[in-house]
């Protein structure tokens, strides 16, 4: 077997995600041969592997992170809530039901536990270290028993764990404290010491409080990680961190023309895969924002309506809002607008759905000639094609069947065939996620937004949004690298959490 880690957290969002990705890469550039692992993962952003499975997207950057390609192995559970009560769980990439919180904890996610530690061990046989995610925290006594994200495999498999703190949201050392003293004796010993994220400030302020966690629980801190703008990768499930934030706030250069876009994302409810705008937000003179009421529409350039968990839902939400009728507007002004995956389906004549929303035929918004019937078959795809005359690939993950009756062509094969999507004047629709990362297709899209908007903007010629990414990942390793005690942290991979760690009661209760 080889070496291992599992990074906790005091509560969702502290930056395991981050963390775990700066360790990959860090980890990589010392010649290790790393890959990530994350049990459990319960997001809205998903990504399709080279062999067709649904995996979360922060695992697939991580695994970029480690510089190899992500698989179904790395993120073997994936909840994709459906709404307040029920998700869809895909096992091993694929869809094999939806449960309530209650039947999936209440039994079902137990069982998975031998299914995820065969995945963990699959890739310790193969790879030099493996750095796991956990997901909220170590700490949800509630959960614990049926527990196989956190503290089940870190049992299972015998991983010292790292807790991380984000203590610019106050409350790191009680909740440092707080975290260990509520695990049982054998959860605490392989509690191996803390990671503090997001510090502003003179480190040498802290260090006293630091040397008092120690006294208090025998666990050294690992690292001050300071606060740094931009440092988010692909989120599971909000909207604070994503590529798009970390290029708002980095330097940006200006525009090359004369003008700006600005585009406004319909932040609909279950909206999957908001993270397609991020190669937007990439471009110099590209302003993204994230609107929920018709006047927002007003002056954007670009209108998009991304995907959806719910497309029947977000349909509804869209017509409460009024913002069907802005949208319907637009298009009748010849005002760009983009459909993706479920905005591509809502933007159709009409929705044959007994499978996600079970309302049988619904009324789309009738804005471009397609319709659409959702398969209990999902569609999990990467696929490649062109479209404005350049090169594009994408990811496909859904359930609804577009038939298109009329309108252009949008995305087609070598030979000119239609491969996807749609266009009526300025209105686009596709099902493939991602497609705007590709480079010269993206800046051809931009070329035809400013034409229709009437906007003189050009799409700078040298923006990569691969390399992009690559920087960002490479930003989190030199923060591991510059901030963290690498030493302490090459030993707790190798050898495991060290022995002798003393119990903090009460413990776990019984």
């Amino acid at each position: 077997m080889s070496g291992g880690l599992l990074v906790a957290g005091t509560t969702s969002d502290a930056g395991k995600s981050v963390v775990t990705a700066g360790i990959c890469r860090w980890l990589v550039r010392q010649g290790v041969k790393v890959a990530p692992f994350k049990a459990q993962n319960m997001s809205l952003n998903s990504f399709v592997t080279r062999e067709g499975a649904e995996i979360g997207r922060a695992q697939a950057m991580q695994a970029q992170a480690c510089r190899i390609e992500p698989t179904a192995l790395m993120n073997p559970v994936l909840l994709k809530p459906g709404g307040e009560q029920s998700s869809q769980v895909v096992l091993l990439g694929r869809p094999v039901g939806e449960l309530s919180a209650r039947g999936y904890h209440g039994g079902r996610q137990q069982k998975l536990l031998g299914t995820v530690l065969d995945c963990l061990a699959e890739l310790r046989s193969t790879y030099d270290a493996v750095i796991c995610e956990g997901a909220g925290s170590p700490a949800e006594i509630n959960l614990r028993r049926t527990d196989i994200v956190n503290m089940g495999i870190a049992r299972g498999a015998r991983l010292p764990v790292l807790v991380v703190g984000d203590i610019d949201r106050g409350g790191v050392f009680a909740s440092f404290f707080g975290t260990l003293a509520l695990l049982s004796p054998e959860d605490q010993e392989l509690v191996a010491g803390f990671l503090v994220n997001k510090f502003r400030g003179d480190v040498s302020l802290l260090e006293p409080g630091l040397d008092m966690l120690h006294g208090l629980t025998g666990r050294s801190t690992y690292g001050v990680l300071p606060f740094r703008h931009g440092l988010g990768i692909d989120e599971e499930d909000g909207l604070r961190v994503s590529l798009r934030g970390a290029v708002r706030e980095s330097t940006v250069a200006p525009p090359v023309g004369e003008d700006v876009l600005r585009v406004a994302v319909c932040a609909v409810p279950l909206m999957s895969n908001f993270t397609d705008v991020d190669a937007l937000a990439a471009e110099p003179g590209v302003v993204v924002r994230f609107v929920d009421r018709p006047e927002e529409l007003t002056d954007a350039d670009l209108v998009v309506v991304p995907g959806t968990r719910g497309t029947v839902r977000a349909l509804e939400w869209l017509r409460e809002r009024g913002l069907a009728r802005a949208l319907a507007s637009r298009a009748a002004q010849g005002r760009p607008v983009l459909g993706i995956c479920g905005g591509f389906q809502l933007l159709g004549e009409h929705i044959e759905d007994d499978v996600e929303s079970r309302r049988g035929h619904v009324d789309g918004l009738g804005l471009l000639p397609v319709r659409v019937r959702f398969a209990r078959e999902k569609t999990l795809a990467r696929p490649r094609g062109e479209a404005l005359g350049e090169r594009v690939e994408g990811y496909e993950i859904h359930h609804g069947v577009a038939e298109v009756t009329g309108g252009e062509g949008f995305i087609s094969d070598d030979g000119g065939h239609s491969l996807d999507g749609c266009r009526v004047g300025a209105v686009w629709g596709t099902h493939w996620h991602g497609s705007l990362e590709s480079d010269g297709f993206r800046r051809a899209f931009l070329r035809e937004v400013a034409a229709a908007a009437g906007r003189r903007f050009v799409p700078a010629p040298d923006t990569s949004f691969a390399a992009l990414r690559e920087e960002q990942l490479d930003r989190l390793g030199d923060l591991i690298e510059q901030h963290a005690d690498t030493d302490a942290l090459w030993r707790l991979i190798e050898s495991g959490a060290p022995q002798g760690l003393p119990f903090i009661p009460p413990g776990a209760p019984a």
